[in-house]
């Protein structure tokens, strides 16, 4: 698997303000592929180059399956903006990530969203293998009829948020990447009205890709079992 060649940029491009042409707002939030930073849980199995290419597999496929929503799009980088990657630019708008752990940087890109403008705002990690543009479409149309909308995972997280309102309490006192965060997200909504979709499998760790068959080529090399 060959690594995409990317050109960094630090030239403050995510504080360039893009009027909106919808009122529907996707975020993506990505983590910058680099060795050794990117599934770092599934690269203790698999091996830190296997982790990177099967990330840029499903970033390929993310940006695929996002590309043609009827959305404005801003991917929201972990670390740096890299202007020539698989989000192309004249689809994606490009934003760094800001706050000290997950919540806070969900709920400042959603602030941001909010404040420019959008009425309905949904975000996706750009890992999820299991998920298609009919799904993120779906999501869209529920928040025609709630305030929010989640997607459940597997794994006791969720793998989509959306909402038509702030509401900062979903991205507070949660214990991000583990398996109570759903549980104690949809306690936060107990008395709002929210719509769930089907429940997807994460990516996380060898057990979420050791039997599908579009993962056999990262793990030809495994020599841990």
């Amino acid at each position: 698997m060959g690594l995409v060649t990317t050109n960094k940029n630090t030239d403050n491009a995510e504080d360039v303000f893009h009027f909106p042409t919808s009122k529907n707002l996707l975020l993506i939030f990505t983590r910058n592929p680099e060795l050794g930073k990117c599934k770092t849980r599934l690269a203790a199995t698999i091996g830190d180059e296997n982790a990177l290419a099967l990330y840029q597999f499903l970033l390929k496929h993310t940006a695929k399956i996002t590309r043609n929503v009827t959305a404005d799009k801003y991917v929201y980088y972990s670390e740096e903006i890299w202007e020539n990657d698989h989000w192309d630019n004249a689809i994606y708008h490009k934003r760094t990530q800001k706050g000290n752990d997950l919540g806070e940087r969900m709920a400042n890109a959603f602030v941001q969203g909010f404040k420019d403008g959008y009425e309905k705002i949904i975000i996706i990690g750009s890992d999820m293998f299991d998920i298609n543009q009919l799904e993120i479409d779906k999501a869209f149309l529920v928040l025609n009829y709630n305030d929010f909308v989640i997607g459940p995972a597997e794994d006791g997280g969720y793998y989509l948020l959306g909402m038509k309102k702030m509401y900062p309490r979903l991205f507070q006192q949660k214990a991000w990447g583990t398996a109570s965060v759903l549980e104690n997200t949809l306690q936060d909504l107990e008395k709002e009205s929210f719509g769930l979709l089907s429940q997807k499998n994460d990516i996380d760790i060898y057990e979420d890709i050791k039997n599908i068959e579009a993962f056999k080529p990262f793990l030809k090399q495994n020599t841990h079992g």
